[in-house]
């Protein structure tokens, strides 16, 4: 650091250009690491030196302005760091306040949560600034409780905005909420209603938390909003948010999860203030409490160590089992809780007396509610429901696939339809269900349906296994036990359980509209039947399966819902892996064309991040599959 003799008056707009040059042609950490920290010491106790510093950044020119901003905000090691390194730069400069209040917050998503507090906290830290704050938290939430913006815009950046949220929410004070209650009351009424209308899990939780955070900080005596959601990472991270940081504390550098530690090591200290004012309590005397105490306590208690409960049999034939199911008798409930638990290995002991009531006993069970507390009764049903459909597949399969469109269901029951066929599809495909193997011990499925956002994971497995199953390889290293080859049973009934499902998408029922705003169930139907299209590989009908499959996901290709999307992109998957590809390119070479540019429009602008990396695997799958076609000599 230079120092001028004599009081002379100097200017540094020739160091500002050099600073925003050198930012601007991507030299930024090199420089900015070495000068922020310099800068934070020098200007700590010297207000010369800050000033000095507020008139660095101020020279510099417009069109290098969201460089240097951009660096001094990601590298201050606090708010409070970074007021005394910008000043009141928002002020201004009309460049650095589009950066800093709409750049970062609404264009862009990438910037880390300590970003996103250095530079609200900086905000927050002037009178004037927090005009600023204000003005940003109402776009914020313009953005938040944009259905367009929900549905268009990636997961990761609702996640940055509902954070940025957040934490502009811990910044507020009293008379800044009063004044903004009313706006802040609709957004959040518009906001939650949006996010919850999502079919993918993570933008409902968002929704869940945010509106909880603005309901607190709203009715800071009444009633405040409280969803019920499981608590996961994600979950803990935003709540944390809402608990202001001190300036100095918040580090850019750190990665998020060394700060999640840092901030777990101050909970003993809360614990210890609680525990220590627990022990403060004052004691009731002996002779209060003796007073209180009810005569009855006198009594000596009976003796029932050695009593047993009494054991209910459950049913051993099926019609019992039915009888006790659809009876409203309530001294027969322990009966009934006897009979939902056996139920399913009753029916795969007697096979032909199954058969003969097989479509009864799959509408009470599809209609059947659970009477008393029974753990796991929704999966001891379901696997019920699996193995009559088993027991009994075309017949069955007729009755779910037509009650799937018809009037009077929910959409809970609609979606247990789906489980049920996949399940069974499943099962019915693979040998590992069949012999000697346990019914009530199977291993669930590999491929789950409710697998939100990460549902490309699960098909980009089944892809690589199918892949690498198909390329040979001169050493594998010690060889494998072959599972003994069975018939697959799936084979002869695969077109009940796939073409009626296909059939009436697109005709609107009274309380059902598969087009409209059931677009959940409509995501579980796509992403079912892509499921069934993949366990018919080998099977007669696969190649009309195919084609058929092809001409649905081309009439919604262009669906708003990006979990829907993600759907329809693993119905391709599935087709290619299923469909010998002489048949794709014999029988359906436009419909494959036109897809494969599909694609590629995908892969380049589709907003959900999922959606592009099922696009390009899909792309790649179809290039190596034709490699392989004009390898095989004619």
């Amino acid at each position: 650091v230079c120092f001028i003799p004599g009081g002379l008056d100097c200017s540094i707009s020739f160091v500002s250009h050099v600073l925003g040059k050198v930012c601007i042609h991507g030299r930024q950490k090199e420089i900015l690491g070495v000068l922020v920290p310099r800068l934070t010491d020098l200007t700590k106790s010297d207000c010369i030196w800050q000033r000095i510093c507020w008139r660095l950044v101020e020279c510099v020119p417009d069109r290098w302005m969201e460089a240097v901003v951009l660096g001094f905000v990601q590298r201050a090691p606090g708010a409070d760091v970074l007021s005394r390194l910008l000043g009141n730069l928002v002020m201004k400069n009309k460049k650095a306040q589009f950066v800093v209040t709409q750049k970062m917050l609404l264009l862009q998503y990438g910037h880390t949560t300590a970003v996103l507090q250095n530079l609200l906290g900086y905000l927050s830290l002037d009178s004037l600034r927090r005009t600023l704050l204000l003005r940003v938290l109402q776009e914020l939430l313009e953005t938040w409780s944009s259905g367009s913006a929900v549905k268009h815009s990636p997961a990761e950046q609702q996640l940055y905005i509902s954070k940025a949220i957040l934490i502009c929410l811990s910044h507020l004070k009293e008379p800044e909420i009063e004044s903004c209650r009313q706006e802040l009351l609709t957004s959040m009424m518009e906001g939650v209603k949006c996010h919850l209308d999502s079919s993918l899990p993570q933008l409902r939780h968002l929704g869940m938390v945010v509106a909880e955070a603005i309901s607190l900080k709203i009715n800071t005596e009444g009633p405040v909003l409280k969803f019920e959601y499981e608590e996961e990472d994600e979950t803990r991270e935003l709540k944390s948010l809402l608990v202001q940081a001190p300036s100095s504390c918040i580090v850019p550098s750190l990665p998020d999860d060394d700060r999640s530690e840092n901030a777990g090591a101050a909970l003993p200290l809360v614990l210890e203030n609680s525990e220590k004012s627990h022990t403060a309590a004052p004691v009731m005397p002996d002779e209060e409490s003796d007073a209180e105490l009810d005569s009855d306590d006198d009594l000596i208690p009976y003796d029932m160590s050695e009593d047993k409960e009494l054991k209910i049999k459950a049913p051993v034939y099926i019609r019992d089992c039915i009888e006790v199911l659809t009876g409203s008798r309530a001294e027969d409930v322990d009966k009934w809780e006897a009979t939902v638990k056996a139920l399913e290995s009753l029916v795969r002991k007697n096979p032909a007396a199954t058969r003969e009531v097989s479509v009864e006993l799959a509408k009470i069970l599809l209609h059947l509610e659970e009477k008393t507390c029974i753990e796991g009764f929704v999966e001891l049903r379901q696997r019920a429901q699996v193995a009559v459909l088993t027991t009994d597949p075309i017949p069955v399969a007729k009755y779910l696939t037509s009650q799937f469109y018809s009037l009077n269901y929910s959409l809970r029951q609609r979606m247990d339809i789906l489980d049920i066929l996949v399940l069974a599809a499943q099962e019915l495909s693979c040998p590992i269900f069949h012999g000697k193997t346990k019914h009530s011990g199977a291993q669930k499925p590999c491929i789950q349906l409710l697998s939100g956002s990460n549902s490309s994971k699960g098909w980009r497995r089944i892809v690589d296994e199918r892949i690498k199953s198909k390329t040979r390889r001169f050493d594998m290293g010690q060889s494998r036990v072959e599972l003994a080859s069975r018939p697959n049973e799936f084979n002869s009934v695969a077109g009940y359980f796939f073409f009626p499902l296909i059939q009436h998408f697109d005709r609107p029922l009274t309380t059902f509209d598969l087009l409209g705003e059931d677009h959940l169930v409509l995501g579980r139907l796509v992403h079912t039947l892509a499921i069934l299209m993949y366990l018919a590989v080998n099977t007669v009908a696969v190649t009309a399966m195919g084609k058929a499959l092809l001409e649905f996901v081309w009439a919604l290709r262009f669906h708003t819902d990006s979990y829907v999307r993600q759907g329809l992109l693993s119905c391709i998957s599935s087709l290619l892996l299923s469909v010998p590809m002489e048949h794709i390119l014999g029988d359906m070479t436009e419909e494959v064309l036109e897809t494969q540019s599909w694609l590629g429009d995908v892969m380049e602008k589709d907003p959900d991040g999922d959606c592009r990396r099922l696009a390009l695997q899909n792309l790649l799958l179809m290039e190596n599959l034709k490699k392989k076609l004009e390898a095989v000599p004619s």
